[in-house]
């Protein structure tokens, strides 16, 4: 059954813009934090951090494809952001802290909605027209 879901998950990379790919990143961290936060819950240290490493890899992901030159203030605070957030994970491995996922997974919701609010426009979507091409002050393209 993995097998098939891998399958669908590279079909969908492969065929998504960059508005998608950062909409499935954010969505990919928001599901390792929800799982690390049963582990915590269940006392399952291994399995948590393993889960937290991940939700960092994607969050740095995300930090190191900022256009930081194109996209300006916008792109450095959202670096900012994203560090806070690794950081707040990493002390999590550390401590267990139920409240600082809870506080994590808040921030990446308010990141994606903002995310999901970009019109159709500047997203870049292949089926979507774009008079405006696919980035929205350097950073739509890039996270």
């Amino acid at each position: 059954m993995g097998e098939y879901r891998n399958i669908g998950l590279e079909t969908e990379v492969d065929l998504a813009s960059p508005h998608r790919l950062v909409q499935m990143l954010l969505e990919g961290a928001l599901d390792k934090i929800a799982v690390s936060k049963g582990c915590v819950q269940r006392g399952e240290i291994d399995k948590q951090n393993t889960h937290i490493t991940w939700a960092v890899s994607i969050i740095n992901g995300l930090r190191m494809s900022l256009d930081k030159t194109q996209g300006g203030e916008i792109a450095q605070n959202l670096d900012d952001l994203y560090d806070y957030m690794s950081r707040r994970l990493m002390e999590v491995s550390r401590d267990n802290d139920l409240a600082k996922l809870d506080e994590v997974t808040s921030l990446i919701l308010e990141v994606k909605s903002a995310w999901d609010a970009i019109p159709g426009t500047v997203k870049g979507d292949a089926n979507t027209p774009s008079e405006a091409g696919p980035t929205s002050g350097g950073i739509a393209e890039s996270a």
